[in-house]
């Protein structure tokens, strides 16, 4: 069988090894998980090449062994952006972005510095046209299946247009990974009744009703809707799309140490942990942040991911197949054109005044 343009064996993806908080180890790790997983992309290593090979053998990479793109220099998650651009070019971080720059990957993933990794991606690739901001999207773990939210933590102060590019970056990501034809997108708000929220949210949210009639946009949603799945997209500003995201997280471990201390708590507690013991892995399971590692850059023109700093090999994987998948997605052509549309709807006058006021004025 012939293999197609966007076929898995003809997609490269570069991996920035020297990033997280680990190092090249786990990354190699998470590599060799994926791969026996599905992943069938071919990958270049760029980070230092002594430890990339000592990493190798610890993971055991003995069968279709990476290309290795030597970078000695190394942007630590302590180092600012603008510090990190002045000695860009030696860095894995750079070189790594420079290969989807280049057309030599299709993909870059990185666990590096959040900060560092945006500014190099849009100096390189530059941002889709019509995109002020790029957004970070978080995968999101509901109780029948996920939802993607952005921002969450990109953008502290947005405009009402902004959250407009945000909601369309985010059905184009939930399309692309989850293969709904037509996502819900809802805006985070204090309440999901209409007359709920600040000004710049009810913009927004009119904007979307009436630029975009093709996107499935249910309104307001809550906090509490986010893990119901009310919605398969979330949009917020990133400052409280970055609480919401913390909060979850800590909550979710404190559960698991109340679970895993109620199960140890005693001998009878312990007999009953070990009749439990598949249901209790697959609540584990569940409950691992891992499974939802791999933030995309959305809004860059290029595909960019973002792996947490602290991923374990099982997040190094998660964010491998997700760059996998999005890869063989068209969805940044998707956001260009719609994008395009919702713009041209609102500077043509075709949506109507907000009070009386000009709504793209208002929505900037």
């Amino acid at each position: 069988m012939s293999s197609g343009p966007n076929s898995p064996s003809n997609i490269h993806i570069a991996l920035d090894v020297m990033g997280g908080d680990a190092g090249p180890d786990v990354m190699l790790q998470g590599l060799r998980q994926a791969r026996e997983t599905g992943f069938d992309a071919e990958v270049t290593l760029h980070g230092r090449q002594a430890d990339i090979e000592a990493a190798l053998e610890a993971a055991n990479i003995t069968d279709r062994v990476p290309a290795i793109a030597p970078a000695e220099d190394v942007v630590t998650m302590e180092d600012k952006p603008t510090d990190a651009l002045r000695r860009r070019r030696g860095s894995s971080m750079w070189q790594a972005i420079a290969q989807v720059k280049e057309g030599n990957a299709k993909a870059v993933v990185s666990s590096g510095n959040t900060g560092a990794l945006m500014a190099m991606s849009v100096l390189q690739l530059r941002k889709i046209e019509g995109i002020d901001r790029p957004a970070i999207g978080a995968l999101w773990p509901t109780v029948s299946s996920r939802c993607v939210v952005l921002d969450v933590g990109a953008n502290v102060e947005v405009s009402a247009n902004q959250l407009v590019q945000f909601a369309i970056m985010g059905e184009a990501y939930a399309r692309a990974l989850f293969g709904h034809d037509r996502p819900s997108v809802g805006l985070l708000n204090v309440g999901a009744e209409e007359l709920k929220g600040h000004g710049l949210i009810q913009t927004a949210a009119k904007i979307l009703r009436e630029a975009d009639p093709e996107m499935a946009f249910i309104g307001f949603v809550e906090g509490n809707d986010i893990s119901k799945g009310v919605a398969d997209v979330v949009v917020t500003d990133g400052f409280s799309g970055n609480i919401a995201l913390k909060t979850a997280e800590g909550t979710a471990r404190m559960v698991g140490g109340w679970v895993k201390d109620t199960l140890t708590a005693n001998l009878r507690a312990k007999m009953g942990a070990a009749l439990m013991m598949g249901a209790l892995k697959d609540l584990k399971q569940k409950m691992n942040p891992s499974r939802a590692n791999g933030a995309p850059l959305l809004g860059v023109n290029g595909l960019v991911i973002k792996s947490h700093g602290g991923a374990d090999a099982d997040g190094v994987a998660a964010a491998l197949m997700t760059a996998l998948a999005l890869a063989k997605h068209p969805y940044l052509e998707e956001i260009q054109r719609t994008v395009a549309k919702v713009n041209r709807r609102v500077e043509s006058g075709a949506v109507a005044d907000l009070d009386g006021h000009d709504l793209a004025k208002a929505a900037q």
